[in-house]
């Protein structure tokens, strides 16, 4: 049976021929009395600080949880952050090499008619050297009758 301190100071004794000393008993039950009382007292204290504690600790590991939350949301937004960097200088990429390429066909077309037109002026040049050969020729000729007719 577990005695409170109220127990065990209303308890009383039978006392027999040659028992123990009545004051003695008592000076002992007040110390054992005295120790309990304090004992209950740091052991209600104790539990106290215990839940204060375990409050605290509660609201730490609500802290740490809300940061783990908080590190992970932050990697996937990283993350997102890095995918959408990666796909947006391949769009970059992909349409400088459409502009490159556009522009080097567009470059490819000038080369081609910059070339035809200039085998286009040779011709012509060729066929302007031979008329203008064949009307001095024909100059030379007609002199040469009119200075041998003279």
């Amino acid at each position: 049976m577990n005695y409170t301190p109220n127990d065990l100071q209303n308890l009383t004794f039978k006392k027999s021929f040659m028992g123990y000393s009545e004051d003695m008993v008592n000076e002992v039950l007040d110390k054992i009395i005295e120790d309990y009382t304090a004992y209950i007292h740091e052991n209600i204290e104790l539990k106290d600080k215990i839940a204060l504690l375990n409050e605290g600790l509660q609201h730490y590991k609500t802290i740490e949880e809300s940061l783990q939350n908080t590190l992970l949301a932050a990697q996937q937004t990283s993350e997102d952050i890095k995918k959408n960097a990666y796909e947006k200088a391949e769009n970059i990429i992909k349409e400088a090499e459409v502009k490159a390429q556009k522009i080097l066909n567009d470059a490819n077309q000038e080369v081609a008619k910059i070339r035809y037109e200039y085998e286009d002026l040779k011709k012509k040049l060729y066929i302007f050297k031979s008329k203008t050969e064949t009307l001095l020729m024909s100059q030379l000729e007609i002199l040469k009758q009119v200075t041998e007719e003279s």
